[in-house]
Order: structure tokens, then C-alpha cells, then sequence
């Protein structure tokens, strides 16, 4: 059976992922599978900055609004569903789009990542080490969350030789969190041939872009959906409430500090996180960048260009 063909379209938060990934469903006949962290929970609308309605209704989403917020849920668990939905979309004669901001997500169906695989050699903490140089500890305090979301919640994001040892633990117990090492973490998946879009703007338009779209989360209600899910019994002790937005609400509900306070975190952990995400991506191989800045409809066009001459190939 020929690998599928798929698209990705990665980049930092707030860069415009969304609206291109449904130009190019609507251009090639594509269903879009998320790669979000957050938007798989049901209930976390406003603050995951899930697609709109209208926007749902141009091109077909899948994998958002099934998780329950109040379990755990792996990147094991991810990867099989989104790579099912891959096979799926592409056996009825659609592109399957891959689009989201997660980048353990992405990797996990796009190249061959085994959670199951042998422990790790003695090179293992050096490669975490090599990580952390290149990313900074909240890449790797990232991973770990992804992967064991109750050791990530107990170690602050800065102690790189706690977070460190927890994923030493993880490899050498086996379970969700056995991955290859990050040298060898680019071998493509058989199952998909992938093209792979990365979208990036100036920095200082992208962090304008992230403190508006805060601004508009808080004035959709954010602060109100936060107060919902804690009368519902969530807590930063589930992982669905750990995501950027949902935390630093939760400070502001305990009195922590004050609702102005929070918005100032939230935009401050969005920026630290784009940085990350741009960090991760860019060590992919094979990524055809296209800067959003500018003219955007330029760039749109140069993007479907750009797969339209790949697909002819």
C-alpha cells in the first residue's frame, strides 16, 4: 500500500496556522487533523483557541472536543488516533492537513517515533543535555508534561536536572514515555509521505499578534470559562488545565495575584512558548518556510503554489 500524502503546517502560536491550513483543504480537497495539545478537551474552548464554528464549516476538523479534561492523555494515545484519522482521510481520496502547535504531536505521526521502544544507552542524558542547550529546560519541562503530566506539575520548569532525571525514569521504566533518542528522531513515518509547511512572522508582529489574540480570549470570556471548569472540580492537577491561559487564570481565582497580573503571565508564557515552538520546528528536516508578514495573500498563494507544483512532481 503507498504511503499517504500529507500536509503539515506547523509554527508558533498565533501565527496564523488555522487559516491556512482550511486554504489549503479548500484548495486540494483536504480534511484538517489538529495537532493541539489543548484542543482535544471538551470544554476548553476559549483559551485553546479551538476554531471557530464558521470556521469548522469550511473544512473538516478532526480530533478536537473528544478528550475528557479530567484524565490524563499521552502522545502514545494521540499518535494512534491521529495517524488512524490520516490513513482514514486518505483512503477516501482526500489530503489529510496535520495543523497544530504541539510539537511532540506532530512528531509523533509524522515520523517514526515507538513508545515502546528498548531503553536508552548511557548517551541519553548527553542528547537531553544537547536539548536543553539549543531550547532551553521548558522545552524538555514541555516533553515531560506531554508524557507524565503529575511529574511535570511537581517540577518548576527552570530545574532542568529534576526534569532531566524524571525523563531518564520515563525511558529506562518503558511505557508512554519511551522515545528514540532526539538524534534519531527524524526517520519518516512509512505509513505517510509528508510535506511540511512551517509559517513564521517578525517577531515583533508575531508577539503583537499574541497579545491581541489574549486581549480577545479575555473579552470571549476566558476568565468566566476558567471559573466553570473549577466549580467542575478541574484543577492544575489535571493536565487539561496546565495549558498557557488556564494556569495563570487558576492563580488569579486563588488570590494569588490579580486578573490584570494574569493576563501580563499569559502573554509572557505565550511569547516564551512561540519561542519554543519555533526552537522545535525548526530542527525538522526538510521544511519549506513561508514568512505570513507582509502580504499575507502573497505568501498564501506562494504556499498553495508551492504544493500544487509538488503535487504535479
Amino acid at each position: 500500500m503507498a504511503a499517504a500524502r500529507l500536509v503539515a503546517v506547523v509554527g508558533p502560536t498565533a501565527v496564523g496556522k488555522t487559516r491556512i491550513a482550511i486554504a489549503i483543504a479548500k484548495r486540494f480537497g483536504g480534511e484538517i487533523v489538529s495537532a493541539d495539545s489543548m484542543q482535544i478537551y471538551r470544554g476548553l474552548d476559549i483559551g485553546s483557541a479551538k476554531p471557530s464554528a464558521e470556521e469548522r464549516l469550511e473544512a473538516v476538523h478532526h480530533l478536537l472536543d473528544f478528550a475528557d479534561p479530567r484524565r490524563g492523555f499521552s502522545a502514545a494515545e494521540y499518535q494512534r488516533l491521529a495517524r488512524e484519522a490520516v490513513l482514514d482521510i486518505a483512503g477516501r481520496g482526500r489530503l489529510p492537513i496535520l495543523a497544530g502547535g504541539t510539537g511532540l504531536y506532530v512528531s509523533s505521526v509524522i515520523y517514526d517515533l515507538d513508545f515502546s521502544a528498548p531503553p536508552l544507552g548511557d548517551d541519553f542524558r548527553e542528547e537531553l543535555a544537547r536539548e536543553a542547550r539549543e531550547g532551553g529546560a521548558a522545552l524538555l519541562h514541555d516533553r515531560l508534561r506531554l508524557l507524565d503530566a503529575e511529574a511535570a506539575a511537581r517540577i518548576h520548569p527552570n530545574n532542568l536536572k529534576k526534569i532531566v532525571r524524571a525523563l531518564e525514569i520515563l525511558h529506562s521504566q518503558g511505557g508512554a514515555g519511551r522515545l528514540r533518542p532526539f538524534s534519531e528522531a527524524f526517520r519518516p513515518w512509512a505509513g505517510c509521505e509528508a510535506r511540511i509547511i512551517g509559517l513564521d512572522r517578525e517577531r515583533d508582529e508575531l508577539h503583537g499578534r499574541i497579545e491581541s489574540r489574549v486581549d480577545r480570549l479575555m473579552e470571549a470570556g476566558l476568565a468566566d470559562e476558567v471559573k466553570r471548569l473549577a466549580a467542575d472540580g478541574l484543577s492544575e492537577e489535571n493536565i487539561s488545565m496546565m495549558g498557557i491561559g488556564y494556569k495563570e487564570i487558576l492563580g488569579a481565582l486563588r488570590g494569588e495575584y490579580g486578573m490584570d497580573r494574569a493576563v501580563c503571565l499569559i502573554k509572557r508564557n505565550s511569547r516564551r512558548y512561540a519561542r519554543r515552538q519555533l526552537t522545535w520546528f525548526r530542527r525538522y528536516p526538510g521544511v519549506r518556510w513561508f514568512s505570513l508578514s507582509g502580504d499575507g495573500e502573497a505568501a498564501l498563494e506562494a504556499i498553495l503554489g508551492h504544493l500544487s507544483a509538488d503535487a504535479a512532481r
